[in-house]
C-alpha cells in the first residue's frame, strides 16, 4: 500500500494499524495525517509508548495521557479514580482521534487498561470509548530505550513484553479490529542487493550467499568520519568520551534548559537524545537530533562535524558530511495537549557521534554505519541496526552473532497475516468511487466537529489519492 492510499483510508475515520518496513515512510505518513486534521480544527492526541518515541512527535506517553501510569492491571477503584482525575477526564473525553506511535513496545495488558479507561472516561462501550485510534509501529524492530537506561533494564523490559504478550494479542486490539495499512514504498535503501538481504533478514530466510554479501563488508574498525553502532552503552559512552579527549582545545559546553511543570519537563529531558550537558570540541564527530528541513536542511540523524563555534553567539558550526555549513542554534522539544504547550526544553540540536546504541538508532537514516553486533541479544536487534543504512556500500561490520539475523518467530507469522490484511483493506478501498471516498472524508471531520478549511474556486476537499 502506498502512503497515499494509507492516508485516503485514515481520513474516512477508520481504526488503522498503519506498519511497513524501516523507510516506508510511516512517520512521515501520520505526519500528514495529523496536518489534514488540524487544518480542519481537529486537535488529536497524540502518543507514544515510550517517552524517548513522545518525545520525536510532541505528545505523551500513553500511560500519562491515559492516567494509567506504571501500573500494570486496574482495579475497578483504580479505573473509577483514573476516571475522576479532571485532566485525564477532560482530555480523553474531549478526544477525537488517538495515536500511539511505537506501538511493539505496548505489552497487551497495557493497551487493553488504555481501552478500559477510555471506554469508563467516555461512557462508551465502544472499543476505546468510539475513538478513531490509530496504531502506528513495525513488531519487527526493537523499541527505543530511554536514556541513561542500561542493559539489564533492557531486558528486564523485553522480558516484560514476552510474558505480557504483543499487544496485537490483547482483546482490546480484537475488538478495535484496525485496518492494516502495510506501507509497500521504500525511501530509505537505494540499493537493490541490500535490500533483498534485508527482506531475507525480516523473513528468517538468510542464507549462505546472503552471508557472503555481508562478509565483503568485514572491517576490524571503522573508517574516519563513520557512526559506530554497538548493543551496549558502556561500549558507546567509552568510545564518544575517549574520541573527545583526543581532540586539542578547549571544551564548550551547552545546557539544556526547560520550563512547565517539573515531572513534564523531566520526562522530556529523559527522552531527548541531546544531553542535558552537551560537551563540544572544535572536530567532534556530531549528530542532529531533531527535524529542521524547512529552516536549516538538517533531520534527525544528519551527520557531520564541529568545525568551528560563532564569533557572536558561540553556537557550533557544523559541516555535515554532505558539505554544507550549519549553525546549530538551541531549538525546542515540547509537549503540548489540545494545541496548549505544558512543557518545554530547551538544546543545541547535536550529540557526539562517533558511536550510539542501535536502539538510539532506531528511525535514523545513515549514508554510512560501523557496527558490532557481536553481542546482540534479542530478536530484531541486527535488524533494526543493518536496516539504518541506505546501501550495502555504507556498511562496515566489525562482528556478527547468529542472535543478530534472527527475528521473532511469532512476529514472523503475524506478519503474513498483516500483510495480506492490507492487501484486503486495499482492494476494497480501491473500488470505491472518488466520489464516496471524499463524502466519507467530509462526514468524519463533520463528525469530530471540524469544518472544512474553504478553497477559492473548489470545494474545500481533497482529490482524493487511491488507485487502484
Amino acid at each position: 500500500m502506498t502512503q497515499g492510499e494509507a492516508l485516503a483510508i485514515l481520513k474516512t475515520g477508520a481504526n488503522v494499524f498503519l506498519t511497513g518496513e524501516p523507510g516506508s515512510g510511516k512517520t512521515y505518513t501520520i505526519n500528514r495525517y495529523v496536518a489534514w486534521l488540524r487544518e480542519r480544527g481537529i486537535e488529536p492526541s497524540i502518543t507514544a509508548s515510550t517517552g524517548i518515541a513522545a518525545t520525536h512527535i510532541g505528545g505523551h506517553t500513553v500511560h500519562s495521557w491515559s492516567g494509567i501510569g506504571v501500573k500494570r492491571d486496574l482495579s475497578p477503584y483504580e479505573l473509577d479514580t483514573i476516571a475522576q482525575n479532571k485532566r485525564v477526564y477532560g482530555r480523553v473525553r474531549d478526544a477525537r482521534v488517538l495515536v500511539i506511535d511505537e506501538v511493539s513496545m505496548l505489552s497487551a495488558q497495557t493497551l487493553a487498561m488504555v481501552d478500559a479507561v477510555c471506554r469508563e472516561v467516555r461512557q462508551d462501550r465502544r472499543p476505546f470509548g468510539g475513538l478513531q485510534v490509530v496504531l502506528v509501529g513495525d513488531f519487527f524492530q526493537l523499541p527505543p530505550v530511554e536514556r541513561r537506561t542500561d542493559e539489564e533494564e533492557v531486558q528486564e523490559r523485553l522480558m516484560e513484553q514476552r510474558s505480557t504478550g504483543f499487544a496485537f494479542t490483547a482483546p482490546a486490539w480484537g475488538v478495535l479490529n484496525p485496518l492494516v495499512c502495510y506501507l509497500s514504498e521504500q525511501h530509505r535503501q537505494e540499493d537493490a542487493a541490500f535490500l533483498e538481504f534485508l527482506g531475507a533478514v525480516r523473513r528468517n530466510a538468510v542464507r549462505e550467499q546472503h552471508r557472503a554479501l555481508l562478509r565483503t563488508r568485514y572491517a576490524r574498525t571503522a573508517r574516519p568520519g563513520t557512526t559506530q553502532l554497538y548493543s551496549h552503552n558502556v561500549d558507546v559512552d567509552l568510545i564518544n568520551k575517549a574520541e573527545l579527549g583526543k581532540l586539542p582545545g578547549k571544551v564548550a559546553e551547552f545546557q539544556m534548559g526547560g520550563r512547565g511543570a517539573e515531572k513534564l519537563v523531566a520526562t522530556l529531558k529523559k527522552g531527548c537524545l541531546s544531553p542535558e550537558t552537551l560537551q563540544l570540541k572544535v572536530g567532534a564527530r556530531v549528530m542532529f537530533t531533531k527535524n529542521d528541513t524547512v529552516r536549516h536542511g538538517f533531520v534527525n540523524g544528519t551527520l557531520g562535524t564541529v568545525e568551528r563555534f560563532d564569533k557572536e553567539s558561540g553556537h557550533p558550526i557544523v559541516k555535515t558530511n554532505a558539505g554544507r555549513h550549519l549553525l546549530a542554534e538551541p531549538m525546542e522539544w515540547s509537549m503540548s495537549e489540545g494545541g496548549k504547550i505544558l512543557a518545554q526544553i530547551t538544546q543545541t540540536p547535536l550529540r557526539l557521534a562517533w558511536a550510539m546504541t542501535v536502539h538510539k538508532s532506531q528511525g535514523m537514516s545513515l549514508d554510512a554505519a560501523h557496527m558490532d553486533l557481536s553481542e546482540a541479544f534479542e530478536y530484531g536487534q541486527g535488524y533494526v541496526a543493518l536496516s539504518r543504512v541506505r546501501t550495502l556500500g555504507g556498511l562496515s561490520l566489525a562482528g556478527l552473532n547468529e542472535r543478530a539475523l534472527k527475528v521473532h518467530p511469532e512476529i514472523l507469522a503475524k506478519d503474513a497475516e498483516f500483510r495480506a490484511q492490507s492487501a484486503q483493506a486495499r482492494g476494497a478501498f480501491a473500488k470505491l468511487p472518488a466520489q464516496e471516498f471524499a463524502a466519507m472524508h467530509k462526514n468524519f471531520v463533520r463528525v469530530c466537529g471540524g469544518k472544512e478549511p474553504k478553497k477559492v474556486g473548489g470545494t474545500g476537499l481533497e482529490p482524493v489519492t487511491f488507485s487502484v
